[in-house]
């Protein structure tokens, strides 16, 4: 067993960064952290171990070559991430909850230290999340509750493979490791949307990159990852035109709250149908079927548009680089760390308007 030793300390300034640095959260993060960390195994003995299950081995066996493949091919800062396989007792790391304004497109926000001003916050314990939700409600927001099966602690810890990601599928699974160590190698203080959807970009095009490398451009493995990056390609392209809509709408003068209030309904419902009608029909792999089933508000859609801002900015600047995944990657952040305050507008100026 891998004790915890003195990395404990530093998880609580990390779970600092996932609520309100509350004294009671601090010890339910350090306790919660102390049972992952505690839990941990190397990932290579488990694969050795003959009492290990071919399922869980294969799955084992590919974090660890996507690993390998993020450090060596696109220079990621991986450190030991994913390189030791944890436990936990549910299907749910944590629980999420993200609040917006009713009556304009703009998030609640927490601040935490390392992150700044972020969307949303998480808690342990569902109760605790849908607690705070409720205070919001009774305060005018709207409001969204989700679970988590993952998150990075942006380089603070050799972040483990929690046995959460093991019911994903290889794409899925391979992508969700890029994206994180994506985060423990760039991370812009208070940029919340520019920094999941530029996460999502290097998961997506990083997945490509791995299975169409590893397995050949007629692999299953290979035509499934680049189906979901085309597809969030896709849904980032209507998620913008939905979202301009709604702003358009809130920015209406001639409107009270209330009437703001029942024609976004109209919009919400117009949307979905069109969804229905226009883009699922060109989806390739379909992960967005529940977008017709969940209820909207300004919370659950300002959550999504986190993954999928701009994505087709970060497309183009990959087309103007030839198809060079680790040059577009490297250029798309260091122009982000030239432009603290708006770091879309610096990855603009690679690519030039569009």
């Amino acid at each position: 067993m891998i004790k915890p030793g003195w990395r404990l300390a530093a998880a609580l300034a990390a779970f600092c960064t996932l609520s309100a640095c509350s004294p009671l959260y601090v010890l339910r993060g350090a306790w919660e952290e102390g049972k992952i960390l505690s839990r941990r195994r190397p990932i290579a003995a488990i694969v050795a171990d003959s009492a290990t299950d071919a399922p869980t081995r294969n799955k084992l066996l590919l974090v660890l070559q996507a690993r390998q493949f993020a450090a060596d091919s696109l220079r990621l800062n991986t450190g030991d991430s994913y390189t030791l396989f944890s436990r936990v007792d549910s299907d749910t790391l944590v629980t999420v909850v993200s609040a917006a304004y009713r009556d304009r497109f703009q998030p609640y926000t927490w601040w935490f230290p390392i992150t700044g001003s972020v969307p949303y916050k998480g808690f342990f314990d569902p109760e605790d999340a849908e607690k705070e939700a409720r205070r919001l409600q009774a305060r005018g927001f709207d409001t969204y509750v989700r679970p988590s099966a993952a998150f990075s602690t942006l380089g603070w810890f050799n972040d483990p493979l929690l046995s959460t990601l093991l019911r994903y599928d290889e794409v899925s699974l391979a992508n969700t490791v890029i994206h994180e160590l994506f985060h423990n190698t760039f991370y812009a203080p208070g940029q919340a949307v520019f920094n999941e959807s530029l996460a999502n970009f290097v998961g997506g095009r990083g997945a490509i990159e791995f299975f169409c490398g590893r397995d050949g451009p007629q692999a299953q493995t290979c035509v499934t990852a680049t189906g979901a990056w085309h597809d969030d390609l896709l849904f980032g392209e209507f998620l913008e035109a939905m979202v301009d809509d709604l702003e358009a709408l809130y920015a209406r003068p001639d409107l009270s709250a209330d009437d703001k209030l029942r024609e976004r309904e109209r919009i919400f419902s117009e949307a979905q149908a069109r969804f229905a009608r226009d883009v699922r029909p060109r989806l390739r792999v379909d992960t967005f079927g529940s977008f017709t089933r969940d209820p909207l508000n300004n919370a659950t859609l300002i959550s999504r548009r986190i993954y999928y801002r701009r994505l087709e900015l970060f497309e183009r600047v990959y087309e103007s680089r030839g198809g060079d995944f680790r040059r577009a990657t490297h250029d798309i952040v260091e122009a982000a760390r030239g432009s603290h305050a708006d770091p879309y507008a610096g990855v603009a100026a690679l690519v030039g308007p569009g």
